[in-house]
């Protein structure tokens, strides 16, 4: 293994959770009479904390979201998990060979320790990831594209930034990791790899990657 830590985002790389996210995000907001369509909100938000929701809106229209927008949006996002969401194929059979090889990982999402742990009883991922592997952009001031949450999760996992890898899909992790500097994979199944300018090396099949972090 070329790493000593393997930091996966969440949200499209672990749990299939973007179309379902963006979708009813870009719904809410236009509901609200902010006009957002799904391409818009993957433009926008894809791996960004709640936040840049709320700045980019003001920003844009002068107008705040109404202070339950973060609730409202999350009981519906977390009901249609409930009906929809699945694990990204290959991750499973990934996490599995990790776990025996002794690599060490976590997931470090933009998303709410919530939003993490009831996407992975869903998908059964949580018999992978225990609390301690578990970090959110809760736990750090800034979100992505910062760097603080993965320079957070490699200093509680005990590993120094240069010795971590990354898997993101969204260009605003990419950033992160970079930032952070460590090096990172663009996961292209759903963002085109030419958004994800930076990566160190990109790849579409999860069942590829086992092989690429070695090679």
């Amino acid at each position: 293994m070329r790493y000593d830590l393997v930091i996966f985002d969440n949200d499209g790389v672990l749990v299939d959770s973007e179309p379902i996210s963006n979708r009813l995000l870009a719904g809410y907001l236009t509901e609200l009479g902010h006009p957002t369509s799904y391409e818009d909100s993957l433009r926008d938000y894809m791996g960004a904390a709640m936040h840049r929701v709320h700045d980019l809106v003001l920003e844009r229209t002068g107008r705040k979201l109404p202070e339950d927008f973060d609730d409202v949006f999350h009981r519906r996002v977390f009901a249609a998990f409930e009906e929809d969401l699945e694990a990204v194929p290959g991750v499973v059979g990934l996490l599995e060979k990790l776990a025996v090889d002794g690599v060490p990982y976590c997931v470090a999402s933009s998303g709410s320790h919530e939003r993490i742990r009831v996407g992975h009883r869903k998908t059964g991922l949580d018999r992978w990831f225990e609390d301690e592997r578990i970090f959110s952009s809760q736990d750090v001031g800034r979100g992505k594209p910062a760097p603080d949450l993965f320079l957070y999760a490699a200093e509680r996992m005990g590993v120094a930034p240069e010795r971590c890898v990354v898997v993101e899909d969204s260009p605003l992790g990419v950033r992160a990791a970079v930032a952070a500097g460590m090096d990172v994979y663009g996961f292209t199944a759903m963002t085109p790899a030419g958004k994800l300018a930076g990566a160190t090396r990109l790849f579409r099949d999860m069942g590829e990657l086992a092989g690429l972090l070695t090679t």
